[in-house]
């Protein structure tokens, strides 16, 4: 039995790993345009800098459950930390774009392990009734990463340089290598199951097939052949392991999780309403440096009443909710995240800097009670023998629609650049992909009233 002092100190690393990674998923994104001016790129070109580090975060995470039942817990971790501050230093030091790709990709593969693994160790360290405050205490930084990452960014890129939003994660890291090694148990037993190893390549090509034929789009590197050839391996890989999945009970991610029909509808419902939102923290900064002639600090700075609006709006949702039932909030909810990001179609330079502020708290505030929403309708109902399963596929899908949302922004800003000047080309871009989120609303309207009895649920996932 650990002493108090032990448990605390396994708390305090596992959320130190939450904030590393999620942080890691924004911080970059108010310096895209100081990379690419170092690195002799432009900044439209910088996209694959946030899809390699969220593509390989989806690709991998199916991959973590096996690995720390196989190797065991503190060993996955110690080396998750080892890989994530290791591929920090490489981003740091990259001379070229593909230097800086290569490293997020194993930056990538650190922080695939980081958030499953940690919480798997504090299950198993608090079992029980201290398990739901145990997670609820390591997954709060988790939440303030990617609020306070675009602000940061900003900070270390003009009072320093881009470097510094990978480097600050070296001493972090060698804390945590040090604490893991210390703190966190070893386990006491090892599981030697088999892994799938055929339906984790079938989901991996889809999702690298798809994303890479979204970004050649931008790119223009690629013909319409091969562009459309990517797409139909990807959907075939996809197509097979369904298929597979469906007569084999022991696949990567069980089919069975579409049996719960809110669990089906809240997946889908976050995949397409996150390819829609989940392109606005790449978008927003490029938009204000680029159009609006923004300094990444004065961008980053833009982005706080994002944040702010956020935090108050967690407080408000789940009473939302339970006055007026998942499907109409989520339903009325989707459009209006929509229409504020169709909204930035007329933000321009002579805009009222104190209006644009609202537009950002009012956007930042409708955005947040969507994921809580979305998030908790997803795995309210699944059944406790399917949750690991059900987690698993829910994180692959909030990172996986990540890199599709990044590559299709990016792709609608490559072909409107080709025939608009760039503050039209943005705000066409905005129009887009707002519409998009506007359409989701209609897989929240599949739910019904018998299917979303309200529950007094924690919000499992984070945003």
């Amino acid at each position: 039995m650990k002493s108090s002092s032990s448990d605390r100190t396994l708390l305090w690393l596992v959320a130190i790993g939450f904030f590393m990674e999620t942080l890691d998923s924004t911080i970059v994104n108010t310096a895209l345009s100081s990379m690419a001016r170092d690195l002799g790129k432009s900044p439209f070109s910088m996209q694959l800098v946030i899809i390699s580090y969220a593509l390989t975060l989806a690709v991998l995470i199916p991959l973590s459950g096996w690995l720390t039942d196989r190797f065991g817990t503190k060993r996955v971790y110690l080396g998750a930390i080892i890989t994530f501050t290791l591929s920090s230093l490489m981003c740091a030091m990259a001379p070229t774009l593909n230097w800086l790709v290569f490293a997020r990709v194993l930056q990538g593969a650190g922080g695939s392990m980081l958030l499953p693994v940690g919480r798997l160790a504090v299950l198993r360290a608090f079992p029980g009734d201290k398990y739901l405050p145990a997670l609820s205490f390591v997954t709060m930084p988790a939440l303030i990463g990617p609020l306070i990452g675009p602000t940061l960014g900003g900070w270390i890129v003009q009072y320093f340089s881009w470097h510094w939003i990978f480097l600050i994660n070296i001493p972090i890291g060698i804390i945590g290598c040090f604490a893991t090694y210390k703190a966190m148990p070893q386990d006491d037993f090892i599981i030697k199951r088999k892994f799938d190893i055929l339906g984790f390549l079938q989901l991996a090509i889809f999702m690298v097939c798809v994303s890479v034929a979204f970004d050649a789009i931008s790119e223009k590197q690629y013909s319409n052949g091969v562009i459309l050839f990517l797409f139909i391996f990807g959907l075939a890989s996809l197509v097979s392991y369904g298929l597979k999945a469906a007569k084999n009970h022991d696949s990567l991610l069980s089919l069975e999780l579409f049996k719960t029909r809110t669990y089906s509808i809240g997946i889908l419902g976050n995949l397409f309403a996150r390819i829609g939102t989940g392109c606005m923290p790449f978008l927003l900064p490029l938009f204000l440096q680029t159009s609006l002639g923004y300094s990444p600090m004065e961008s980053g700075m833009a982005m706080l009443p994002l944040a702010f609006a956020a935090i108050l709006a967690k407080k408000v949702v789940l009473p939302l909710v339970n006055r007026f039932g998942y499907r109409k909030f989520l339903m009325g909810n989707t459009i209006l995240v929509g229409i504020g990001i169709a909204s930035f179609y007329f933000t321009s330079n002579f805009g009222n800097e104190y209006l644009r502020m609202l537009q950002f708290f009012i956007f930042g505030a409708f955005n947040s009670m969507q994921f809580t929403a979305m998030n908790t309708l997803t795995m309210k109902d699944l059944e406790k023998r399917l949750s690991s399963h059900g987690n698993t596929m829910f994180s692959m899908v909030q990172m996986l629609s990540m890199s599709f949302s990044v590559a299709a922004a990016s792709s609608l800003l490559s072909t409107f650049l080709a025939n608009h000047e760039m503050l039209r080309a943005f705000h066409m871009t905005f129009f887009c992909m707002g519409a998009l989120t506007c359409t989701s609303a209609w897989i929240f309207g599949q739910l019904n009233l018998a299917e979303v009895a309200e529950k007094e649920v924690p919000v499992v996932s984070e945003d």
